[in-house]
């Protein structure tokens, strides 16, 4: 059992980390550090897109509009380390 919860961290941990890098990405496209028509930077963002715009899209459907600011990744970060915090309180369960 303690491989299951130490493979549902690395989960966890792999998913906080590729949001935080999506976010980072998005920063520096909107401020124009980087440029969408770089054929490497316009693959990490589209493959970062796919891969997390499900997750953003269920939550931009709870959440009401913003006016042009988007929530959804701090929402989805915040779930995650609720997510995480709920796993390290109930490790004992795992082992």
């Amino acid at each position: 059992m303690t491989s299951i919860y130490q493979i549902l961290m690395l989960i966890l941990d792999v998913a906080w980390f590729v949001m935080i890098i999506h976010i980072i990405l998005s920063w520096l496209i909107s401020f124009q550090v980087l440029n969408l028509r770089q054929p490497l930077v316009a693959q990490a963002w589209s493959g970062l897109n796919q891969l997390l715009e499900p997750v953003y899209g269920r939550i931009r459907s709870v959440l009401p509009p913003m006016g042009g600011i988007d929530l959804a990744p701090l929402v989805a970060l915040i779930a995650l380390f609720a997510l995480r915090t709920v796993l390290a309180n109930n490790a004992a369960a795992f082992y």
